[in-house]
């Protein structure tokens, strides 16, 4: 994943690079290629050639070029990248949201701040570039493949994310509830919601009946008795797509 930080004050520069390697160090499993620039009109050359980021970062208050100039080049051509503006100002935020930009941060920037931006704008990319699911757990931010996913509980506020090789993944607790966390899954195809604490995934069903689903792993869930009908057309539906 590529990031491009824009400051043109080094001081600042170098400390949104250094809580960029912090956060990478908390989660491992993420890999970024972080870039540079202090001179905002060398980036403004660049995004006017190509998209160079999945993530900007950029200091609105800037002596040649202002953040939201470069915001409003970037989304010319990119309506994808994600756009977090830190400022010493809070006179642009109306600005800020005509580009789209997922964070508005004051100066001087709080680590939990930074760090939550650049959790959701890591989520937003992941679902948008891989089929993957980011999961917050207390070794970190996991990113696991959705073919990888056999079902997903809800247990006590936390998430518990069953695995096809037999592992679990436990996140911390949650804040949201099950509907947001799990809905990025429920817009894929394979995956259903069969009870208010259980989603599956159809190309792990071993058997279904009226009150159950046995997954390949051989765990049995329960089916809900008010969405007993709709699992059942939604399982058939999706087993005479997978034979089209």
């Amino acid at each position: 994943m590529h990031i491009v930080i824009c400051d043109d004050n080094i001081e600042d520069l170098l400390t949104l690079e250094k809580l960029i390697l912090k956060y990478t160090a908390r989660y491992p499993a993420i890999s970024f290629e972080t870039e540079k620039f202090s001179d905002a009109s060398v980036l403004l050359h660049k995004i006017q050639k190509e998209k160079i980021a999945d993530i900007y970062i950029l200091d609105i208050i800037m002596s040649r070029i202002s953040g939201i100039d470069l915001g409003s080049q970037i989304r010319k051509s990119d309506s994808k990248s994600m756009i977090i503006y830190v400022t010493s100002s809070d006179d642009f935020a109306l600005d800020a949201y005509d580009i789209h930009a997922i964070r508005y941060l004051l100066k001087p920037i709080h680590e939990n701040n930074f760090f939550e931006a650049l959790d959701f704008a890591i989520a937003y990319t992941g679902i948008k570039e891989s089929t993957a699911y980011l999961v917050k757990t207390k070794d970190g931010l996991i990113s696991v493949l959705y073919s990888k996913i056999e079902y997903i509980e809800n247990c006590s506020r936390r998430l518990k994310i069953h695995l096809t090789n037999g592992e679990t993944i436990t996140s911390i607790y949650i804040r949201t509830s099950f509907d947001e966390e799990i809905r990025e899954l429920e817009n894929d195809s394979r995956f259903l919601r069969v009870h208010k604490s259980f989603l599956i995934n159809l190309n792990c069903v071993k058997q279904l009946t009226k009150n159950t689903v046995t997954m390949e792993s051989s765990h049995t869930l329960p089916v809900s008795r008010s969405s007993a009908l709709d699992v059942k057309k939604q399982y058939l539906l999706f087993i005479s797509e997978q034979y089209r």
